[in-house]
C-alpha cells in the first residue's frame, strides 16, 4: 500500500474538522478551504479565506494592528499557496481568485523602521508601505518577497525576486530588485521581451 494513501485520508479528517470549526474563528472560512499543519495563524477575526482555498504546510499567517485601522487579509476562492509561506497584514492585502502561490512566499505591507541608527532595528516601530493586491490568476514562484505592490492579473514573478513596486497585467518580472523582462503582446498573441525596463522596484512610495 502506498504511504501517501495515510497522508490523503489524515488530510481529509482535518479538513472536515476544519470545516467546522474555523467558521468560528475567521472572518469567512469558504467550503472546501484546506490549511495543512499552518505554523501560526494570528488575528484571524480579520483573515478572510475564500471557497476552495488551500494553504500547504508550515504557513505563518497574522493580522497586526498597528497604525490606527483595521488589517484585513481577503484570500479568494481557488488560490493555492506552497509550504512554509510567511504572509503579514497590517493594512490590506488581497489575493484574488486562482492565484498561485508556489513554496516560501513573504507578503507583507510594511517594513521595519530603520531610520534610526542608534536603535536596535527590531526595537524600531513598523513602517507602512502600501497595501498588497495580488490580482487573479497571477503565479508568483520560489522565495519572492513581495512588499509593498500590486501584481498584475495573469502576471508571473519569477523565483528568488524582491517586487516593492506594482507590476502590470500579464507581465514577467524576475530579478532582486525585479524588472519587467516580457509583455504579452495580444496582436501578436505572444510573449514580447522588453528591453531597458525600467526598475520594478522603488524606494520612496
Amino acid at each position: 500500500m502506498d504511504l501517501g494513501i495515510w497522508f490523503k485520508i489524515r488530510n481529509r479528517i482535518r479538513t472536515c474538522l476544519q470545516s467546522t470549526l474555523f467558521p468560528l474563528f475567521f472572518a469567512n472560512f469558504g467550503r472546501g478551504a484546506r490549511i495543512l499543519r499552518p505554523l501560526r495563524i494570528s488575528g484571524s477575526q480579520n483573515i478572510s479565506i475564500g471557497s476552495g482555498v488551500f494553504i500547504n504546510n508550515g504557513a505563518w499567517i497574522e493580522t497586526i494592528r498597528c497604525f490606527n485601522r483595521e488589517p484585513a487579509l481577503d484570500i479568494q476562492s481557488n488560490v493555492y499557496i506552497g509550504n512554509h509561506c510567511h504572509i503579514i497584514a497590517t493594512q490590506s492585502i488581497v489575493i484574488e481568485a486562482d492565484v498561485l502561490i508556489a513554496d516560501r512566499v513573504y507578503i507583507a505591507d510594511y517594513v521595519h523602521g530603520y531610520q534610526d541608527t542608534q536603535t536596535p532595528i527590531k526595537h524600531q516601530p513598523l513602517t507602512p508601505r502600501a497595501p498588497v493586491r495580488i490580482r487573479a490568476g497571477a503565479w508568483i514562484g520560489e522565495n519572492v518577497a513581495l512588499i509593498g505592490c500590486t501584481i498584475g492579473r495573469n502576471s508571473v514573478v519569477g523565483a528568488n525576486s524582491v517586487v516593492t513596486s506594482d507590476v502590470p497585467d500579464c507581465c514577467i518580472a524576475v530579478g532582486s530588485p525585479a524588472r519587467i523582462i516580457r509583455r504579452w503582446n495580444p496582436n501578436a498573441k505572444d510573449w514580447v521581451r522588453v528591453r531597458d525596463s525600467l526598475p520594478a522596484v522603488q524606494t520612496d512610495r
